[in-house]
């Protein structure tokens, strides 16, 4: 029987429509915000309470269907580094133009100047709009490297088979599509678009390139995610991990680099894929990482170098999973060779996680990874991949073998002022029955908890 690190959940939200991502705002809040493909983004405090009205809701804008699997929807959400102070974030999404024409499109958008949970739903700011020629592939992921750019993933354009032109969107550089993008959003160009680009983009001065792309060849990248860096030795900062879906055979992880050619479709994972594009010696194209089969997965869901406290056993390793098996994965690299090798990973028996709190199962469609402000590492999944069936569920990853000393990873979070409700959160796993002495409650004898249900 082969040795696999053993690990436990805890329940952190649940009743999510397709939950797409959880991020934090990095403004030492610690607060939790959580999107839903429809359209919705809501806050979680730290004490696991939500507040009853969204922080965002623009699903009047966002183009979703109640189709089993549709990728089309509320996307990507990313604040700016700098929140703090300039309440500037940027959210990603598909729209449907005079009922025909769809579109990807990134905007800025601010937090109100009255709420610090509600976003001021008259600012948004349209970035970029792109074409999207089929309903699939359509990315989704932002995120903000090291260097203060905003980083964005887009999807070759749907169909199968990259079958756009001559050798594809994903090799084409005068495409958008199929490429990570960066641009510099804390200016405006002299063209007149609505950010700068950054003066060290790898194909500025390629005549037929666009001057956004940092990097190409890739299919679709489904959950992207920056290298917090050892907590003591800052090793492997700065680092853009990304799950890339593939066609019918493999799935992979890559290390974005700047210029990289990411090898889609003349490759998929190792193998060729289209065997005239993949004869081409210019190709020059940057391995994965690590690339599994479709015996194991069929739909990677990129996830985070865990860097958090909490867990030590965890540290460094690279945790992901697959959207259609269900299955959670986890990378160990040897930084003497910079490979990467897999490290089994599966849920503790019932003996290991009886812990009150603790499960050990999930729901099998796994959405996207997360990771706290503190570090730890989260994941969002569904028992039911439709964008209007509220089966979503957030849990948290806990390792019950070694965790660290009590008092270590204590943190004080900033007040957040509130100005609505609370909702409080009561855990689906848990077995609810009447409080025995008070009657408007629920007491989980799982966690040994009360839930007031007033």
């Amino acid at each position: 029987m082969t040795c696999c690190l053993q690990l436990c959940l805890t329940e952190v939200a649940n009743g999510l429509r397709n939950p797409v991502l959880m991020v934090h705002s990095g403004d030492d809040t610690h607060r939790m915000f959580v999107a839903e493909q429809v359209g919705f983004v809501w806050v979680y405090l730290k004490d696991g309470s939500r507040l009853e009205q969204p922080f965002l809701d623009i699903s009047g804008e966002v183009l979703t269907t109640p189709w089993l699997g549709d990728e089309r929807g509320f996307l990507g959400l990313a604040f700016h580094p700098k929140y703090r102070n300039s309440g500037r974030f940027f959210i990603y999404y598909s729209i449907l133009i005079n009922g025909k024409l769809e579109k990807i499109r990134i905007s800025e958008m601010k937090v109100s100047a009255h709420d610090m949970n509600m976003a001021d739903s008259l600012s948004e700011r349209v970035l970029l709009e792109i074409e999207e020629p089929a309903a699939n592939h359509n990315g989704g992921q932002l995120l903000f490297g090291l260097d203060g750019y905003l980083y964005i993933f887009t999807g070759d354009g749907g169909k199968a088979g990259d079958p756009f032109g001559k050798f594809g969107n994903s090799q084409n550089r005068s495409a958008l599509l199929g490429k990570v993008l960066r641009i510099d959003v804390d200016g405006s160009s002299i063209d007149g678009k609505p950010y700068k680009i950054p003066p060290d983009n790898p194909f500025l001065r390629e005549p037929d390139a666009k001057p956004e792309v940092y990097a190409y060849g890739v299919r679709n990248m489904w959950r992207c995610s920056v290298d917090r860096g050892d907590l003591l030795t800052g090793y492997g900062r700065g680092r853009i991990f990304c799950g890339d879906v593939g066609q019918n055979r493999y799935e992979e992880v890559d290390i974005i680099v700047k210029g990289g050619n990411y090898g889609w479709r003349a490759k998929e994972g190792f193998e060729c894929f289209d065997m005239k594009l993949c004869q081409n010696t210019s190709l020059d194209d940057i391995l994965p990482i690590f690339a599994y089969g479709h015996h194991v997965g069929k739909s990677v869901t990129g996830g985070y170098v865990y860097r958090g406290c909490e867990s030590p056993n965890l540290s460094g390793l690279y945790i992901f999973g697959d959207f259609m098996s269900g299955r959670l994965m986890a990378l160990k690299e040897d930084k003497k060779s910079g490979s990467w090798k897999e490290k089994n990973v599966c849920m503790g028996d019932t003996k290991t996680c009886s812990f009150p709190g603790l499960i050990n199962h999930h729901h099998k469609f796994i959405i996207s990874f997360a990771e706290d402000e503190a570090g730890e590492l989260y994941f969002l999944a569904t028992s039911y991949p439709n964008a209007m069936s509220p089966f979503g569920t957030l849990y948290k990853f806990m390792d019950p073998s070694r965790r660290a000393p009590p008092g270590k990873c204590k943190y004080k979070p900033l007040p957040v002022k509130l100005r609505g409700k609370k909702v409080p959160f009561i855990p689906r796993e848990c077995k609810n029955i009447l409080h025995p002495k008070k009657l408007f409650g629920l007491i989980c004898l799982h966690c040994k908890k009360y839930f007031s249900m007033l």
